[in-house]
């Protein structure tokens, strides 16, 4: 759920690199369950301990099926026949890799720069991918995509499609929009939308965000280096996190880039309270780690101005693909427990891996990345069992957003396992709008609040947004590949009964 980076050089390991990443595993690829070893309350917590195996959790029969997948009928309740088709179709194209391949090549070429050819490519894209994976092009279809999910018993990630800003005026406009967002909630069915989703990059631009974390990464080296624009924060890095980017002492912010950081700072500030008032929380997004620790900065000095009673208010992102992920969420989420600030979380596998690996690379040091696939899958899911259990104890709130099955079952087994299934402020599932579908309706039935990403805007605003679901979806196959032949299965059944 955040943006990708397309990189050619890993495109003959994509079934490696990217497929099994954000996918569910095959049958013969089962995810390993891990339990935290470490002691959460010491002093110092080390990478070492984060990833030790320990005994499996118990997952019985009954567990097993908690998630079901053979009713198909109760499966896609809810679900016009139109729209079963439509998603279908849609994902058989995007699996055909020649295809994405040849829309990326056109998409990217000089032919869009002829009128009557991008009109028909435009409107070939809206009627298909645009469709199928974002939520309209203003508010107002938006309100019609959200009732029908809500009519489906999920809800909805408002995410509007702005990324990067270049200056400050379309930091502005970022911001006007984001809350517009917010202000829309109270127009959709109650307690439809789970989260506004917002791009620190578009109300500060990358270019003063990668000064921030040079600064910030220079501070971990030197905790004598004096930051006088910081605001009160939690622990941004680890003792492993990738401090390579900032190799030399850096000149501190001149005049106009304070200038700028405070007026970033006020537009954060102003969308906050925005949701405080319209009782939305926020969800950040994450980034690559050349900007991701001025992100987390923001992240974490937001949320501890502001929460909902008892309950976090601002998310930030952790991507478990970093070695680092789950060291860094433990500090952080033990220094916002001794402050008494709630803290929330979304986790994700990630998204850069082409940008880290290649910068790692370039700079003569290891990739901040894990190593293996199984890494990952075993980080995203001790990351979650430590939230689950962080929960459970009364503390804190976190999203998983996965497409991966096997994690899916193992946090909804947890829950059940310790009374939680129905903390739906504190654990929730998210996916993207358009994939995944069995996975989001399977966690529904069982009881637990899903979410779908909604991507919304102009379908020229949001192309490259559309161009990553293309591009992530051949690399997410397996699970592409059992949704459509979840879909067929029920439309052969439908097609049954009508003709009976």
């Amino acid at each position: 759920m955040a943006n990708k980076v397309f990189c050619p050089k890993l495109l003959k390991n994509l079934g490696f690199h990217v497929r099994r990443l954000n996918s569910a595993p095959s049958p013969l690829s089962a995810v390993p369950p891990l339990n935290f070893t470490g002691d959460f309350n010491a002093a110092t917590v080390t990478a070492s301990n984060l990833l030790d195996t320990a005994p499996q959790i118990n997952t019985s029969q009954h567990n097993n099926n908690i998630i079901n997948f053979d009713n198909v009928k109760e499966l896609f309740h809810g679900v016009p026949t139109t729209k079963l088709i439509r998603s279908s179709l849609t994902l058989q194209m995007a699996a055909i890799e020649p295809m994405v391949d040849l829309g990326m090549w056109v998409m990217n070429s000089k032919l869009m720069e002829m009128p009557v050819f991008r009109e028909v490519m435009l409107a070939f894209v809206k009627n298909t991918f645009y469709e199928h994976f974002c939520a309209g092009k203003d508010l107002t279809e938006v309100r019609r995509t959200v009732t029908k999910l809500s009519d489906s018993g999920l809800k909805a990630m408002l995410d509007y499609g702005v990324e990067h800003a270049t200056e400050n005026e379309s930091c502005e406009q970022s911001m006007k929009a984001f809350i517009q967002t917010i202000e829309s909630t109270k127009s959709l069915p109650e307690s439809s939308a789970s989260f506004v989703v917002a791009k620190i990059t578009a109300i500060c631009t990358p270019r003063l965000l990668k000064r921030m974390s040079d600064l910030l990464r220079w501070e971990k080296k030197d905790p004598s280096f004096n930051l006088p624009w910081k605001q009160q924060s939690l622990p941004i890095f680890a003792e492993n996190s990738p401090i390579y980017h900032t190799s030399k002492k850096t000149e501190p912010l001149t005049v106009e880039e304070e200038r700028d950081l405070q007026l970033a700072h006020e537009r954060l500030t102003k969308i906050c309270e925005k949701c405080v008032e319209h009782d939305v929380p926020l969800l950040i997004d994450a980034e690559d780690t050349t900007i991701q620790p001025a992100i987390d900065y923001f992240a974490y000095s937001a949320a501890i101005k502001y929460r909902k009673d008892d309950q976090p208010l601002i998310f930030g992102t952790i991507q478990a693909y970093l070695k680092d992920a789950k060291e860094r969420m433990v500090i952080a989420k033990k220094a916002a427990e001794k402050m008494g600030v709630p803290m929330g979380f979304k986790l994700v596998r990630g998204a850069y891996m082409c940008i880290e690996k290649q910068l790692a690379s370039s700079l003569g040091f290891k990739s901040p990345i894990h190593d293996s696939i199984e890494q990952t899958h075993a980080c995203f899911n001790s990351c979650a069992e430590f939230m689950i259990e962080e929960i459970a104890n009364g503390s804190g709130a976190v999203v998983l957003a996965t497409h991966n099955i096997e994690s899916g079952k193992l946090a909804a087994i947890k829950a059940i396992d310790l009374g939680i299934k129905n903390e739906m402020q504190s654990l929730q599932f998210a996916q993207l709008y358009g994939m995944a579908e069995g996975l989001s309706f399977g966690l529904r039935n069982a009881g637990f609040q899903v979410s779908k990403y909604l991507p919304f805007g102009p379908v020229e605003q949001i192309m490259h947004y559309l161009m990553r679901r293309a591009e992530e979806n051949r690399g997410l196959l397996s699970t592409s590949a059992f949704d459509r032949q979840l879909m067929r299965k029920e439309l052969r059944r439908r097609f049954e009964v009508a003709i009976s």
